[in-house]
């Protein structure tokens, strides 16, 4: 089992590293080719389509991973998710037709060619997930890395050219999303080998939806919480407004790389820790549990550091003063808000495993009214600064409302770290700014420094690193 965890892992991080850079040059081309305009209405579109078919899969995608984790037959499950995802990604995209025929005054058609491509991303999403169920991860590595290759590439090749345009932009993330469709249809059909059978029974599908209705209100919510900011910035402010923040968030969201590496390997082992009601030796798992949300906090805590040491003197270098400066405020919010989203992912993750459903549910409804009111008040006066404060303060709750409904003793003895680590972190990097002009001569002290003061305050003691070891035996 240890030996599997750590190739699952290697594969996961192999993915996520893949997938990230890649996502990191396609937003990088298009926001240095393309005016803050430009950058924005593409931005805005694509957080509505991302938010419209997180949506629409009404939970059903994690609840297939549970499901699996706890011995249900794929067989049964792949013909269910694939109906519903086939129903409601063709329902939303007749709907964008009808509305580019209904008002052909409408601005925004990048929704309607864009929409096209996140389609056949949506209708690959359940081979991808049950991939996932299985714990095949490098068959989920080929199948969640395609359309990001083969966009990135393109986009590379005609930007080295000189040649690229909004049309060619809108070609290449079709052909790049249809390109994963095929390959994860393709590979279910060879490697997997579960068959997608064309019956599916009413009772079957309704079933599933009926189970997944908790989650699918999480996943409304959190799909909202994740690029609500967004849409707000650009119907309340402006494109360029939404461009700077936009880019700003993306590498926040890059920066939590060792999160979105984690992830999806816990969903199946907190599963099986809690399928359960008292399972055996949970002193010793909610030890590892514990230690391993304090690791969370420092490798969080971390990246933060770097993040806000590097940003100006890079990101202004790389992007010829569009993105750096303007967004150095914003980026130091977004990423005091790191800790929190990893912290609130473990929580989530954890409350998943033991079936916490409603709870999960009202926690996240709390939160989206939260992100709500803070983006009407704060993004027309403080524009990308403000979205960025309205996140932090939603997110920030979140955690507050999980810890106290966490019943977890040995978590609840070490959530304090969520405050220590990022202090040190703050405390690293005004010391090292502070003293140190040279930056990376800053970053090289902070980070010594940082792991200094934890040592001291013993938030890293080697029994620690001893004990998460056995989360492979999990």
């Amino acid at each position: 089992m240890k030996g599997k965890f750590l190739k699952d892992l290697s594969a996961n991080t192999l993915q996520m590293i893949i997938n990230q850079v890649c996502g990191l040059l396609i937003f990088y081309v298009l926001s240095v080719f393309f005016s803050k305009n430009d950058f924005g209405e593409i931005n805005w579109s694509l957080a509505i389509l991302l938010t419209a078919f997180s949506i629409l899969s009404l939970g059903i995608d994690q609840l297939v991973v549970k499901k699996i984790a706890e011995g249900i037959s794929p067989q049964k499950i792949l013909p269910v998710y694939f109906l519903h995802v086939l129903l409601t990604g063709c329902f939303f995209y007749l709907s964008l037709l009808l509305l580019h025929f209904i008002f052909p005054g409408f601005h925004h058609q990048l929704l309607l060619f864009l929409g096209l491509g996140k389609l056949m991303i949506f209708f690959a999403s359940p081979f991808k997930q049950l991939t996932n169920g299985l714990e095949k991860f490098k068959l989920l590595l080929y199948m969640s890395i395609c359309s990001n290759i083969v966009r990135s590439f393109l986009l590379i090749v005609f930007a080295f050219w000189g040649s690229l345009s909004l049309s060619l932009v809108i070609i290449i993330f079709i052909i790049g999303d249809t390109a994963e469709f095929i390959l994860s249809f393709v590979l279910n059909k060879t490697v997997l080998k579960i068959p997608l059978t064309a019956t599916v029974s009413k009772t079957s599908y309704f079933n599933i939806l009926k189970e997944s209705l908790p989650q699918a209100g999480v996943v409304i919510f959190t799909s909202a919480i994740a690029r609500f900011d967004w849409i707000f910035l650009g119907i309340l402010a402006s494109n360029i407004a939404l461009a700077e923040y936009s880019f700003a968030f993306k590498v926040f969201e890059v920066a939590s790389l060792p999160l979105l590496v984690i992830a999806p390997i816990l969903i199946p082992r907190f599963t099986r820790i809690f399928r359960f009601r008292t399972p055996p030796d949970i002193a010793a798992k909610q030890r590892v549990l514990a230690i391993l949300f304090k690791f969370e906090m420092i490798i969080s805590s971390l990246v933060a550091l770097v993040l806000n040491i590097l940003w100006v003197p890079v990101i202004d270098y790389i992007t010829h003063n569009k993105y750096g400066a303007v967004n150095s405020y914003t980026i130091f919010i977004l990423s005091a808000c790191m800790p929190f989203v990893y912290a609130n992912n473990f929580l989530w993750t954890l409350n998943f495993a033991k079936g916490k459903l409603k709870m999960i549910f009202f926690i996240f409804l709390s939160t989206f009214l939260v992100n709500v009111i803070c983006d009407i008040i704060l993004i027309p006066r403080f524009g990308g600064e403000g979205a960025a404060a309205g996140y932090f303060l939603a997110i920030a709750m979140q955690f507050f409302l999980f810890s106290i409904k966490t019943n977890i003793d040995s978590f609840n003895k070490k959530n304090y770290t969520i405050l220590i680590c990022p202090l040190i972190a703050f405390i690293s990097g005004i010391l090292s700014n502070y003293f140190i002009e040279e930056t990376v001569a800053a970053l090289f002290v902070s980070i010594i420094l940082f792991f200094f003061l934890l040592i001291i305050s013993r938030q890293i003691i080697p029994q620690d690193l001893l004990e998460i070891k056995h989360l492979g035996t999990f």
